[in-house]
């Protein structure tokens, strides 16, 4: 059982929107090794866990991933308001810059449906 308090666990502060950052910490929210998976796999381990103490400390720190999740959220919405429409307009020119840094590699499902397929 959950039981949800309002407030963050730590005071979250952005200096201006900046889509760009909100976009890379897509992968820290929902990725492979994001926080959403973190929580889901701790959180499974715990429900198959026979000893109570294990299971206990499995079920916390998949409680302590959903609060960082939720960290990560509010990060990544503060980043994107009031950009939306800049957003739209940026994302060709964002994808090609991601693409010139990673040299057209495209390692993440999170980063291909932002960006689109790798062209070669």
């Amino acid at each position: 059982m959950f039981i949800h308090n309002k407030r963050l666990q730590y005071t979250v502060r952005v200096a201006r929107p900046n889509p760009g950052l909100a976009n890379l910490l897509l992968e820290q929210f929902g990725g492979a090794q994001g926080e959403l998976a973190a929580a889901g796999r701790y959180f499974t381990q715990g429900l198959s866990e026979e000893d109570p103490g294990r299971k206990d400390l499995l079920m916390d720190i998949a409680t302590e991933e959903l609060s960082h999740l939720e960290i990560v959220g509010s990060i990544i919405v503060m980043l994107n308001k009031g950009a939306k429409g800049q957003l739209a307009e940026g994302i060709e020119e964002e994808g090609e810059l991601y693409r010139s840094i990673n040299g057209n590699g495209n390692d993440s499902h999170i980063t291909s449906l932002l960006y689109g397929p790798v062209r070669r």
